[in-house]
């Protein structure tokens, strides 16, 4: 028996030196091994993927090829390089589709906007553009999202002040984000933002969705068709989550059409949420949508529901932190507000409308520079048509997955300069004073070319509103001893959220 135990220890130092063997690399650049490829340091290094992809494309000149097993169709070209996605996005956009392939990984979203291309993505977006623009929708949802602010998360926030108590902010913002967006894409509050701090099970469904989704991306798709199929894993995880989904949208369109068909809801476009203004829409206006099909609905409730809720809440989380590792920078933003606030309403309470907020130029800049380091969604990928070669040199071709890297592309050297990982506002501040326009191929947090965000101003104008309400009014103190990271999903969150202290600034 003691001889076994000893051949036991052998063995395992022997398997401990090959692989030390194998995966030591003095360069860091992935070594490409027989048969499985670079998958092995995929899996090794998928807890901290984002800073990983980061760390190879600063050693390979912004991009990489990293090869998957033999037969697996899992070759990923991963670029940050700004000439390679301007390329892609733009001057070549229409041999550079979503693809099958993202259609299979993304299955939950349907055929929403964000899961389509050709004329089924031209319709969608001509669309929801012609309902973005129009004045009565925009005033609408500022309107929805300032009562949201005043009658929800301030509450909750002086609650807290007067308790003592900490918080987790970015449930906070998440659920603050959630209503707020049920409320203009529905019509809907859920009251999901209450000092109660209901369980909200969509709002769980959509983060176990989006774990899942994550997972799919690095590794191979027989196995998670397998997983799938037996139903286990990540997989079995997806299917309740798209359950729940299903369930709470359909009902809510179901709630929707009987109001429209017993005129409960006035048809009149001014005041009436998204969901409302597709029922409501002609055929001559839509095109080739199917409104009426309670599919097409289901769809784009929950592409809209994960554009509004879940990047402006992650968005407005490392905002926070980034800030309070930034006092001179919060000093700088409380400055500039108080230089728009009257003079008979310094050293109270003040909430911010649009046309005050849109003078708050240090404040944009800061929400830039967070976007830049913490991107809400961290990558996307894309696939080509027919073989191309990219301005770098390196050849895209078909069943080649092209991705991009956004937390690495802001964390670049070469595009942002040496200080590319400092925390610095100034650097979107032109030299009249005003923002400093850098190209969405740049800077590439609402997407570029013709898939550029169409909720960019929204967000914008939801952010600094809730930004500037909270640094004006409390002081928020990160707790001691925390240590954020990116949680390991398609939405760049923090991994165990963000514990505050808030204190009332104008408390007596």
């Amino acid at each position: 028996m003691a001889l076994i135990g000893l051949l036991d220890i052998f063995l395992a130092i022997i398997c401990f030196l090959i692989l030390r063997y194998c995966f030591s690399n003095n360069n860091g650049i992935p070594k490409n091994f027989p048969v499985v490829g670079t998958l092995p340091h995929l899996l090794l290094n998928a807890h901290r993927i984002h800073d990983y992809s980061t760390e190879v494309l600063e050693k390979t000149q912004c991009t990489f090829l990293f090869k998957g097993p033999w037969f697996a169709n899992m070759d990923i070209l991963a670029t940050v390089d700004p000439a390679n996605v301007h390329h892609i996005m733009s001057s070549n956009f229409s041999n550079f589709p979503k693809g099958p392939e993202f259609k299979r990984i993304f299955d939950v979203l349907g055929d929403g906007i964000f899961n389509s291309d050709s004329d089924l993505w031209k319709n969608q977006r001509r669309f929801a553009q012609a309902l973005m623009n129009r004045h009565s929708f925009y005033k609408f949802l500022v309107k929805s999202n300032q009562a949201k602010l005043e009658k929800g998360l301030i509450p909750i926030l002086d609650h807290m002040s007067k308790q003592g108590t900490t918080v987790d902010l970015q449930d906070l913002f998440q659920r603050f984000t959630f209503d707020s967006t049920s409320l203009f894409v529905t019509g809907y509050d859920p009251g999901c933002l209450s000092i109660e701090f209901p369980k909200v099970r969509f709002l769980m469904a959509l983060e176990h969705a989006e774990e899942s989704i994550f997972y799919r991306h690095i590794v191979p798709e027989s196995l998670w068709k397998l997983q799938r199929w037996l139903g286990i894993g990540e997989e079995k995880k997806l299917k309740k989550a798209k359950e729940t989904l299903d369930s709470v949208i359909f009902e809510l369109i179901q709630r929707k059409r009987r109001e429209i068909n017993e005129e409960i809801l006035s048809k009149d476009i001014d005041g009436v949420d998204l969901l409302a203004s597709y029922m409501h829409e002609n055929k001559t206006i839509m095109g080739e949508l199917k409104c009426a099909d309670d599919n097409f609905l289901r769809d784009t409730v929950l592409n809209f529901m994960i554009a509004g809720r879940d990047t402006t809440s992650s968005a407005l989380t490392w905002f926070f932190w980034l800030i309070s590792k930034n006092p001179k920078a919060e000093t700088k933003i409380r400055e500039e507000i108080s230089s728009i606030v009257p003079a008979e309403k310094l050293g109270k309470w003040w909430d911010f409308d649009t046309q005050k907020l849109n003078q708050l130029v240090y404040l944009h800049g800061a929400l830039c520079e967070a976007l830049r380091l913490y991107p809400p969604v961290p990558f996307q990928h894309k696939a080509p048509l027919v073989p191309d070669t990219l301005p770098s040199g390196h050849r895209a071709v078909p069943r080649t997955k092209i991705l991009f890297s956004l937390y690495a592309m802001g964390r670049m050297k070469s595009i942002w300069g040496e200080d590319c990982l400092e925390f610095r506002p100034e650097r979107w501040i032109s030299e009249s004073g005003g923002i400093k326009w850098e190209p969405s191929y740049k800077f590439f947090s609402f997407n570029a070319g013709p898939r550029t965000c169409l909720g960019k101003e929204v967000a914008f104008t939801q952010m600094k509103a809730v930004a500037a309400g909270l640094i004006h009014n409390y002081d928020i103190q990160v707790v001691e001893g925390q240590r954020p990271g990116p949680n390991v999903s398609i939405i760049l969150y923090m991994k165990h959220g963000l514990k505050v202290r808030v204190h009332d600034r104008w408390a007596k």
